[in-house]
């Protein structure tokens, strides 16, 4: 499908709380996905995956399997269950994993990309989606980023589209020149990027930490490695300062990090400003205008206290947006992720920061 068909009429979302920045839907089988793509590409996948960094225990949810025995995150009118209709999500913005970031031919990522975008539409941003409360990302290859460029100016002005998104694995950090196209076009469009782990260590893309960990405990835990290093390419390569209209939103890669990270920058950026001439005021500053991250996994300490402390460092008032990851197996809770919260903070994080982030009514 394509935007120049006609999209079926839909209501406004009659749920006024949450906005839940990371919900990830399935297709109900790999034929689904294939059915949208052309040979030879179409008898050729397989799928994707995180290979031997996969949970050793479970993946997702132990209550979240459908009760058609479908795969899990595949049924919308359960996942409006047991998300949607329980926690008064006003909309959840799905992210898909189609994994096809780690693929040496750039072709075939593409490939698998626009098919899972024309699924993507056909399915939970169309005849899933009457009150309009889907809202979905545009999965691009960044392999190619001339050809993502093109998937994202094919889906501009799709009702539920709201941002562009890409794995955080990768062969060289994200502000490096080769990914302009991509910016130019989210830029264009008004597009976010997400950045969501997955592929990091997998296929063509370099593993973050010095090696390959043993285990997926090592693995997960050190997930934020990535997105420290890219947000650090991001704000020192000028990227904000050529693409003034780009934003970025970091999913799943933890938040804590974020203060001393930007202490540490801040202060080598004054010793060092005249190598980055283009980097016109200190790192930090470029946050507020240009960057967002979302709170699953919030690391959460014994005492609350620190967490509020926290919080105040990073600047969640204006900074985080709320996300419960459904249906994998650290999913948080709306009611349990956060200790009580200021109300005005709990209205920042839950619902107006990514509001009007993403231009949501």
């Amino acid at each position: 499908m394509t935007i120049t068909q006609e999209q079926p009429a839909t209501t406004q979302a009659t749920h006024s709380g949450i906005i839940d920045c990371d919900v990830h839907p399935m297709p109900r089988s790999l034929d689904e996905i294939r059915g949208y793509m052309p040979m030879p590409w179409r008898d050729r996948y397989t799928s994707g995956g995180r290979g031997f960094f996969s949970n050793p225990i479970h993946g997702a949810r132990l209550d979240s399997k459908p009760p058609d025995n479908g795969p899990i995150g595949s049924d919308p009118a359960f996942l409006r269950q047991q998300l949607i209709d329980m926690y008064d999500i006003a909309h959840a913005i799905l992210l898909p994993r189609a994994f096809c970031n780690l693929h040496p031919d750039p072709d075939f990522g593409t490939a698998i990309a626009a098919a899972f975008n024309d699924w993507l539409a056909d399915t939970w941003l169309s005849k899933y989606n009457r009150d309009g409360v889907f809202k979905g990302s545009i999965t691009v290859a960044h392999q190619d980023p001339q050809a993502a460029a093109r998937e994202i100016a094919r889906w501009a002005g799709h009702p539920h589209f709201i941002q562009v998104m890409m794995d955080s694995g990768a062969r060289a950090p994200y502000g490096q020149r080769q990914y302009y196209p991509i910016y130019a076009a989210c830029e264009k469009y008004g597009y976010p990027l997400a950045i969501h782990p997955g592929t990091d260590g997998m296929g063509i893309n370099s593993q973050p930490s010095p090696g390959y960990p043993t285990h997926y405990i090592e693995w997960h835990t050190c997930l934020s490695l990535a997105f420290q290093a890219h947000l650090v390419s991001l704000l020192t390569e000028g990227v904000f300062e050529r693409f003034p209209g780009f934003r970025v939103v970091l999913v799943e890669g933890g938040v804590a990090w974020l203060p001393a990270l930007l202490w540490r920058l801040d202060a080598e950026w004054k010793a060092l400003r005249s190598e980055v001439p283009w980097v016109t005021k200190l790192p930090s500053f470029y946050l507020r205008d240009h960057v967002r991250l979302t709170s699953q996994p919030i690391e959460r300490p014994a005492d609350d206290g620190q967490l509020l402390a926290s919080l105040e460092m990073l600047d969640a008032e204006h900074l985080l947006l709320f996300s419960s990851d459904y249906p994998h197996w650290d999913f948080d809770s709306p009611t349990h992720a956060f200790p009580k919260l200021p109300a005005a903070l709990h209205e920042r994080i839950f619902s107006a920061n990514a509001r009007a982030f993403y231009g949501l009514s």
